[in-house]
C-alpha cells in the first residue's frame, strides 16, 4: 500500500466527449485521491455539468471554473493548474498528479504507481505508458522510458515544488518540467506495464495531426532541442502514423521556427543541460557510452 496518499488536478476545456470516462476511471481506483480539483478552463460545452454530476456523488472531486483565454495554448493550461493548486494547499501528501481529461486506465493504476514511487526516493516524475487512439485502434506512443507523457505526469510533491511547478510557456510545459526535474537530480520514468488509453493523439487538441506535429516541432525549438537530435527524433516518428508526413511536419515546424529566429522559452542554463543530455543519449545509441535515459 502506498504511503501518504495523493491529490490530482485536471485542467479541462470543452472535454464533454471524454471527461466522463476519465472520471469513471479515477472513481474506480483501488486507492482514491484525497482530493481531485478539476479546473474548467473557460468550457462552453457540458464539461461543467458532467463534473458536477460526479462531484455530487464523490466528495473528493471539486470543480473550479475559470475564465480561460480565448486562445487555446498551454500557458492557459498552466495558469488553470496554478489556480487549482490553491484548493490543494490544505492537504499535506507526498504526491501530486497532473491528469488530462481524455485518458482512461485500470483500477489498480494509481496504487501501483504510488508503490513505485515509495520504492524509489529519487523518483521525481512518473507515469504509465500511453496508447494513442487512431483510426485503426490504440497504438503505443513512441516514448523513451526516461520521459513521462504530459497527460499522466505524477510528481513527488517535493520535486514539483523544487522546480517551481509547470512554467507558463506557450507549449511544452510538461517537457520543461521533466527536464528541470532531471537538472535537479530527480529521476523521471515511464512504466509501460501501467497502460493508459489516450482517447486522441497526443498534441492534437483543437488541431489535425499535421498541424499538431508542426506545433510540436516549434515547441522543440523553443525548449532548446539540438538540430541533430531533432532529426533523430523525426526519424523515430517514422514508426507513427502518418509515417512520412508526421516526421516531415515535425521538421518543418522545428526548422521553420529556427529560420524565423523564434525566441527560446527557457534559460541558457536549461538549454545547455538539455543538449548535454541529448548528446549522452546519441552516444548511447551508437554504443560510445553507457545508457543514459532522458526524454526524446
Amino acid at each position: 500500500m502506498a504511503s501518504g496518499g495523493y491529490v490530482l488536478i485536471t485542467a479541462a476545456r470543452d472535454e464533454e466527449q471524454y471527461i466522463g470516462a476519465t472520471i469513471e476511471s479515477v472513481v474506480a481506483q483501488s486507492v482514491l485521491p484525497l482530493r481531485w480539483v478539476i479546473v474548467s478552463d473557460g468550457s462552453t460545452d457540458r464539461t461543467d455539468a458532467i463534473v458536477e454530476s460526479f462531484a455530487g456523488r464523490h466528495d473528493f472531486i471539486r470543480l473550479l471554473r475559470r475564465q480561460g483565454s480565448a486562445q487555446r495554448d498551454f500557458s492557459s493550461k498552466v495558469m488553470a493548474i496554478r489556480e487549482g493548486m490553491a484548493l490543494l494547499e490544505d492537504i499535506a501528501c507526498p504526491y501530486l498528479g497532473i491528469l488530462d481529461a481524455d485518458v482512461t486506465f485500470e483500477p489498480g493504476y494509481y496504487g501501483a504507481l504510488l508503490q513505485l514511487f515509495d520504492e524509489n526516493p529519487k523518483l521525481g516524475i512518473a507515469g504509465g505508458g500511453l496508447w494513442d487512439k487512431t483510426p485503426g485502434g490504440f497504438v503505443r506512443q513512441v516514448q523513451s522510458l526516461g520521459s513521462v507523457s504530459g497527460p499522466v505526469q505524477m510528481f513527488r510533491r517535493a520535486c514539483y515544488e523544487q522546480i517551481g511547478g509547470y512554467q507558463p510557456v506557450t507549449c511544452g510545459e510538461d517537457a520543461v518540467a521533466e527536464i528541470s526535474a532531471r537538472m535537479h537530480g530527480w529521476e523521471t520514468r515511464t512504466f509501460p506495464e501501467l497502460k493508459v488509453l489516450h482517447h486522441r493523439l497526443t498534441g492534437t487538441e483543437g488541431a489535425g495531426v499535421w498541424k499538431a506535429r508542426v506545433r510540436l516541432g516549434v515547441q522543440d525549438h523553443r525548449i532548446g532541442y539540438a538540430p541533430v537530435f531533432e532529426v533523430v527524433r523525426a526519424a523515430s516518428r517514422l514508426r507513427e502514423r502518418p509515417y512520412v508526413l508526421g516526421a516531415a511536419a515535425l521538421l518543418a515546424g522545428y526548422f521553420g521556427a529556427r529560420l524565423r529566429r523564434e525566441p527560446y522559452q527557457v534559460s541558457s542554463e536549461f538549454r545547455a543541460y538539455f543538449r548535454r543530455e541529448q548528446l549522452h543519449r546519441l552516444k548511447a545509441r551508437i554504443g560510445l557510452r553507457g545508457n543514459h535515459e532522458g526524454g526524446v
